[in-house]
C-alpha cells in the first residue's frame, strides 16, 4: 500500500467513496474507482483502507498491484503463504487456495476482509481471480479502463475527476502553508489551471516552489516556456486531453532535480526508470555497473524535455552507486519518483505519464540505447532470484515493463539475455503454461536464425517437461541438425541442443542410450570449453544421473564426488548447481547400497538449504523427503514414517493436496508405514 500522503485533499469523489464504503459490503462489495492516470485513484483507494484498517473494521487487508495478471497470482500466493503457510512459489496453486479461503463458510470464523486491485490494466487478467462475494468482504479496484466487464449487480462505480479550481487552491495552499510559504488564492488558482488541474502535476508544482523558493508568478512564466505533448496514442489511458501543461511541470521539476547533487545525474537517471516498471524498481538495478556506466556516458542527441544547462554534466570517468542513489533522492525530493529504501526490490516508482513525457522526449537512438541498458542493469539480479521469490516477481514485472514499450530494441543485434531469464523465472515459480506461450511468443518475435532457434529450444523444452517427453526428443533433434547447419558441429549452442536431446532421451525411458549420448557430448565440451564450464559441469551432472538410472549408482557416485568438488569451486558452495549436485551425490550413495552415508549427507545438505532458502522451499522439501526415505532403507521405518507424515503435512500447506510433490509423499508414507507395521497404511486415491 502506498505511503500517506502530507496532505490528503478531501474531493467530491472522497466523499462519494466514503459513502460507497459506509453502505457496507451487503450494498456493493466490488467498488471501483475510475479515472485517467493521475487524479489520485491509488490516493483515495489508500485513504478509506487505512480509516477502516485503524478503526479496526478489518481483520485482513490486502494491497494488490493489478497490472497483470502474473502480479496478481504473485499477490495472492504471498497472501497464502502469510494467512495460510502456502509456498508462494506454487503461484497459481496458492493464490487458488487464497480466494478458496476467502468464500464465507458456515460455521467459520468470520475474517473481515478488504482487497485492493490497484492499476488494473486488462479486466481478462482477472478471470479466475476475482475475490469471491461474502458478507465480510470488499474489493476495492482501481482503473483507467470503463468496460462493462467492470459493472453488474454488487457494483457500485465511483469517478474520479481532476481537482475543481475550489479543491486545487486548497491542496496548494495546505501544502505550501505547512512549508511556511504563503501564495494568493488568484495566483494558486491561475497555477491550477496552467496545469489542468491533475493531482499529480500540482504535487509536483508544489514541490519545486517549495525546493526552490520561487514565487507561483515566476514559476508560471518557466512553464510557459516549455511545452511537450503526451502521447496520445497509448491505449492503457482513458483520455489524453490533460493538454502540455502537465509535461511541462515535469520539466521544470527535472531541472531543478538535475540542478542537485550529484549535479546533471537526475535527468539520466529518470529516463532509465522511465523504461522499467512503474509499480517498483529494484535499487539494485540502478545503481548497478551498467546503469552507471550509462550515467556516466555523454549525452547522445538532445532530450527536448528541458534545455537544462547541467545536462553535459554527466560526462564524467566513473559513478559510484553512492553517487547514483543520490540521483533518486534528487528525483524523490522533486516528486518526480517515490524512493523507498525500506521494500528492496520495489525501491523506486514512478507515475506512468511521468514515463511516457520521459520516453517521449528521446530520440529513436536513445530509446534503443537505454532499452538494452536497462535489460543489462536487470540480468545480473537475476542470479540472486532462485531462492528469492519476491525478486523474481519484480524481475519479471520489469522485464514485461521494458518489453511492453521497447521489445524491437531488444531484439537488436540479438535476443538480450534478459528475455530468456524471465521465462525461465515462469518457469521454476510453477507457471508452466505462461512459461510455454512466454517462449512459444519469444521465437516468433526473434529476428535471426540463432535466436530463433535459441528460443525454439526452450520452447520444446518446456513442453518436454510439462507434456511429453518423447515429443520434445523428436522436436529437439530437428532443432539439433538446424544447429549444426546454422552454427557447425561444435559450437557451444550446438552442443547444448545436443544435451537437452539426451535429457529427454533419459526421460522417455531409455536411459542407456541418454548415456551414450552423454558421453559422446561430453568429450566434445571438454575440447572446445574445457573441463570447468558450466555447460560441462551440467552435462557431466546429467551423465552422473542418467548413469545411476541405468543401473550402475557405483559409477554415478564416484562421477558425483569429483562433480560436487568442481561445482562448488567454480560456482560457489551456496549455488543450486552444486546443491542440486551434492542431493545427487547422496541419493545414488544410498541406491549403492550405503543408506547410512546418504542420511548424513542428507541431513547436512538440509541445514545448508535451512540457511539458503528458509523451510517451506520446494526444494527444501523434497529434501526432507529424500532423507525419511533414506532413513527408513538404513532400518528407521518408523522414523521414516514420522518424517515422512511431517513432510507430507507441510506439502499439503505449502503445494496443495493435489501436487506431484505431496501425493509421491503420500505413497511413500504409505510404504513406510506398512514397512514399521502400522495400522494406517492406506495410500492415497486420485481426487
Amino acid at each position: 500500500m502506498p505511503k500517506e500522503p502530507a496532505h490528503f485533499q478531501p474531493t467530491a469523489a472522497a466523499e462519494r467513496f466514503k459513502q460507497a464504503v459506509a453502505e457496507g459490503v451487503d450494498t456493493a462489495p466490488f467498488q471501483v474507482l475510475t479515472g485517467m492516470g493521475g487524479v489520485g485513484k491509488t490516493q483515495l483507494a489508500a485513504y478509506q483502507a487505512r480509516a477502516l484498517r485503524d478503526a479496526r473494521r478489518l481483520d485482513l487487508l490486502l494491497w494488490v498491484t493489478a497490472a497483470t495478471r502474473t502480479a496478481v497470482v504473485a499477490a495472492y500466493a504471498h497472501a497464502a503463504s502469510k494467512v495460510l503457510g502456502c509456498d508462494p512459489c506454487a503461484s497459481e496453486q496458492s493464490a487458488a487456495s487464497f480466494l478458496a479461503w476467502l468464500e464465507p463458510k458456515p460455521g467459520a470464523d468470520v475474517c473481515r476482509w478488504m482487497i485492493v486491485l490497484d492499476d488494473l490494466a486488462d479486466p481478462a487478467d482477472l478471470h479466475q481471480l476475482w475475490p469471491p462475494t461474502s458478507p465480510h468482504g470488499r474489493t476495492v479496484l482501481t482503473t483507467r479502463r470503463r468496460d462493462a466487464a467492470l459493472s453488474g449487480a454488487g457494483w457500485r462505480h465511483v469517478p474520479v475527476d481532476l481537482f475543481t479550481t475550489t479543491e486545487a487552491v486548497a491542496y496548494l495552499s495546505t501544502t505550501l502553508t505547512a512549508r511556511h510559504r504563503h501564495e494568493s488564492p488568484d495566483e494558486l488558482a491561475a497555477l491550477a489551471e496552467d496545469v489542468d488541474h491533475l493531482p499529480l502535476a500540482l504535487s509536483q508544482s508544489a514541490a519545486y516552489l517549495i525546493d526552490s523558493g520561487l514565487d507561483c508568478d515566476s514559476y508560471r512564466r518557466l512553464l510557459a516556456d516549455r511545452t511537450v505533448a503526451l502521447d496520445a496514442n497509448l491505449p492503457d489511458l482513458l483520455t489524453d486531453d490533460q493538454t502540455t501543461r502537465v509535461s511541462s511541470a515535469w520539466s521544470v521539476c527535472l531541472d531543478r532535480a538535475d540542478a542537485l547533487r550529484p549535479v546533471g545525474l537526475a535527468r539520466r537517471m529518470l529516463h532509465l526508470i522511465a523504461m522499467l516498471d512503474p509499480h517498483g524498481i529494484p535499487e539494485a538495478a540502478l545503481t548497478s555497473e551498467p546503469a552507471r556506466r550509462y550515467l556516466a556516458t555523454p549525452s547522445v542527441g538532445h532530450s527536448r524535455l528541458s534545455s537544462s544547462p547541467f545536462r553535459s554534466r554527466s560526462s564524467r570517468r566513473s559513478i559510484s552507486e553512492q553517487q547514483a542513489r543520490q540521483a533518486l533522492r534528487a528525483l524523490h525530493r522533486l516528486g518526480l519518483i517515490d524512493h523507498g529504501p525500506e521494500s528492496p526490490h520495489e525501491t523506486v516508482r514512478v507515475h506512468r505519464l511521468v514515463q511516457r513525457a520521459v520516453r517521449e522526449t528521446l530520440t529513436a537512438h536513445q530509446r534503443d540505447v537505454l532499452a538494452r541498458t536497462a535489460a543489462d542493469a536487470l540480468l545480473p539480479l537475476w542470479d540472486r532470484s532462485y531462492f528469492d521469490t519476491a525478486l523474481s516477481q519484480a524481475l519479471r514485472a520489469n522485464t514485461a515493463a521494458l518489453t511492453s514499450h521497447s521489445e524491437h530494441a531488444l531484439h537488436k543485434d540479438g535476443t538480450h539475455p534478459v528475455l530468456y531469464e524471465a521465462g525461465h523465472s515462469l518457469g521454476v515459480s510453477g507457471q508452466d503454461a505462461a512459461a510455454v506461450a512466454y517462449f512459444r511468443h519469444l521465437a516468433s518475435a526473434s529476428r535471426n536464425p540463432f535466436d530463433k532457434l535459441d528460443a525454439q529450444e526452450e520452447l520444446a523444452w518446456r513442453l518436454g517437461w510439462t507434456v511429453d517427453p518423447a515429443t520434445a526428443v523428436a522436436t529437439l533433434k530437428k532443432l539439433h541438425r538446424s544447429r549444426i547447419w546454422v552454427c557447425g558441429t561444435t559450437d557451444p549452442a550446438t552442443l547444448t541442443a545436443w544435451h537437452c536431446v539426451a535429457v529427454f532421451r533419459g526421460r522417455a525411458g531409455d536411459a542407456d542410450r541418454a548415456v551414450k549420448s552423454f558421453k559422446r557430448v561430453l568429450r566434445v565440451q571438454r575440447w572446445k570449453l574445457g573441463s570447468s564450464h558450466p555447460q560441462t559441469l551440467d552435462t557431466r551432472h546429467e551423465l552422473a544421473w542418467w548413469t545411476g538410472k541405468a543401473g550402475d549408482p557405483a559409477t554415478a557416485v564416484a562421477m558425483l564426488t569429483t562433480l560436487v568438488t568442481d561445482r562448488e569451486r567454480v560456482l560457489g558452495a551456496d549455488s543450486y548447481d552444486a546443491l542440486e549436485s551434492r542431493y545427487a551425490l547422496a541419493w545414488w550413495t544410498g541406491k549403492a547400497g550405503d543408506p547410512v552415508a546418504a542420511v548424513a549427507a542428507l541431513r547436512g545438505l538440509l541445514r545448508q538449504f535451512e540457511r539458503i532458502a528458509g523451510p517451506d522451499h520446494p526444494d527444501l522439501l523434497d529434501v526432507r523427503h529424500g532423507l525419511a526415505r533414506w532413513q527408513g532403507e538404513a532400518g528407521d521405518a518408523a522414523g521414516a514414517a514420522k518424517a515422512l507424515a511431517a513432510v507430507a503435512r507441510d506439502q499439503e500447506r505449502v503445494l496443495g493436496p493435489a501436487a506431484d510433490d505431496t501425493r509421491r509423499t503420500l505413497r511413500e508414507l504409505a510404504r513406510w508405514r506398512r514397512k514399521a507395521g502400522l495400522t494406517d497404511t492406506r495410500e492415497p486415491t486420485d481426487p
